[in-house]
């Protein structure tokens, strides 16, 4: 009988259920698609009961796989989409409005309404973040001031506030647990990320009371049992990480300056900087990278709101492609994108900029631009975006000899070697590139005791690709210009 580990991945766009091998190898992929709703400009939500039916329906298929196929199920991980906030009843387990999603920007005038009256930096310098929409502290407060008679409730004890780990693991545990890990409560704006406590005084700053507040836990930890009822047997909750810093760990980024990039919905990139929080001058994030045993270990991270999502839109939004892999192929096909510039600024951009009203738009266009063009574009913008994150780095002392990447659109081979000549280092993808289920399913595997240590976890990583710049260096020096120019014109 072979050990396997469960990992549920609720991202933005689906819901997926992976079953994994102790040494990180795919054994099975359930995935469900749900619908994003878009009630205004700029805002972004997800129907929590389509969260729900996707996760559950997914779970059940992989845990019929092991069972089908004998395996010991050791544990499940869980990793999600972060900064997305709900606010459910804790009778019912029934959310009180839609999850506010991580690219809403609903809440950038309170933003700059609290920046008008509080230093900033006090707030960075406890949370290692910025008063920006992007995080969760705001879409909490959102909820419970427009939804009549949530703060009566909320002071009453009726309701719990949390990220969808903390949503998924109540329902999955029949309300029995409340509670989230170190990393996703870093990414609240309520956190303090040196103390690793929730923080009265931002509680205070941003309205939310302490009654709805989950426990916080380390990475791997006993977060209880999935009800019985659920998949017929108790299986036990033993590792939960936001996403991005599920990718690092599924990257083994365990040693401080080892740094990955993933390409899904939106890019990040995570820098680990172990026992050192370091503060960007750059406007750059300080975060948890993880947290095991009670020790923090702190990243330096970047975040692109837009990637995967402008394929998508090329997609599903002016349906110039059917399938997010024929852009490889547009792209190989043009010795150029002929100065066509496409800005993914859908909901704002995120850093270094975090600017929430601006807004994409494509520059360059000619009689002559075309379908390939406006995708090769779209492509390179990732790539763009992410120099952005690296330059910051680099001001802030920072610079980074080469990249361990992952994500959907790592698949375009293309696209990885344009990144390695933007970036002008090396860049390595790996054989496994579900790393951010496999991050929580390590995660899970380190608490049941299946992995001795990190480096247990670092000898399964194996290399598909290596890919080494080739932009000379004069053409770099055009693109990136180029680049920039597009960059401040949608700037507000």
């Amino acid at each position: 009988m072979t050990n396997v580990i469960l990992s549920i991945d609720q991202g933005t766009t689906s819901s997926r259920t992976l079953v994994f091998s102790p040494q990180g190898d795919v054994l099975f992929t359930a995935q469900e698609e749900f619908p994003q709703i878009y009630p205004a400009d700029g805002w972004v939500e997800h129907d929590p009961e389509a969260i729900w039916e996707t996760t559950l329906k997914t779970l059940r298929k992989a845990y019929r796989y092991a069972r089908d196929e004998k395996a010991e199920i050791v544990g499940l991980g869980i990793t999600n989409q972060r900064e997305t906030a709900l606010v459910w009843e804790r009778k019912t387990g029934k959310a009180i409005y839609n999850a506010i999603v991580w690219q809403d920007r609903r809440t950038a005038e309170t933003c700059r309404d609290i920046k008008a009256n509080y230093n900033e930096a006090d707030l960075t310098a406890k949370t290692g973040l910025l008063l920006d929409p992007y995080f969760s502290a705001t879409k909490a407060a959102w909820i419970l001031d427009h939804v009549e008679g949530a703060r009566t409730r909320a002071k009453n004890g009726e309701l719990a506030f949390g990220t969808v780990d903390s949503f998924l693991i109540w329902r999955l545990t029949g309300g029995k647990t409340h509670a989230t890990d170190a990393t996703n409560a870093s990414r609240t704006n309520l956190f303090n990320i040196h103390r690793q406590d929730w923080d009265q005084d931002l509680l205070r700053l941003f309205n939310v009371p302490a009654s709805v507040l989950p426990e916080v836990k380390d990475c791997a930890d006993n977060y209880g049992a999935i009800d019985g009822d659920i998949l017929g047997e108790p299986i036990p909750i033993l590792g939960v990480a936001g996403d991005q810093q599920a990718a690092a760990i599924g990257q083994s980024c365990f040693a401080k300056g080892d740094i990955k990039s993933t390409y899904g919905t939106g890019c990040f990139v995570i820098l680990n900087t172990g026992d050192e929080c370091i503060t960007s001058r750059n406007r750059l994030l300080s975060t948890v990278c993880y947290r095991l045993n009670g020790k923090t270990t702190y990243a330096l991270e970047g975040s692109i709101f837009i990637a995967g999502a402008a394929v998508q839109w090329l997609r599903d939004g002016i349906q110039i492609i059917k399938d997010a892999a024929e852009t490889e192929a547009m792209c190989e096909g043009l010795e150029s994108n002929k100065g066509v510039y496409l800005v993914p600024a859908f909901t704002g951009l995120g850093a270094p900029h975090w600017d929430p009203d601006a807004r994409g738009a494509i520059f360059g266009l000619t009689r002559d631009t075309g379908r390939a063009e406006i995708a090769r574009a779209t492509v390179e913008s990732v790539c763009y975006q992410t120099y952005d994150l690296f330059k910051a780095m680099s001001d802030d002392g920072v610079t980074p000899t080469s990249l361990r990447v992952d994500g959907g659109m790592v698949y375009n081979s293309w696209m990885v070697q344009h990144l390695a000549g933007v970036l002008d280092i090396p860049v390595d993808r790996p054989k496994v590139l579900e790393t951010t289920a496999l991050g929580a399913a390590y995660l899970a595997g380190l608490q049941a005791g299946l992995y001795s240590s990190l480096e247990d976890v670092k000898a399964n990583w194996q290399r598909d690709k290596h890919f080494k710049p080739a932009i000379e260096a004069s053409k770099r020096q055009t693109l990136l210009k180029g680049w920039d120019s597009a960059v401040k014109k949608v700037l507000t």
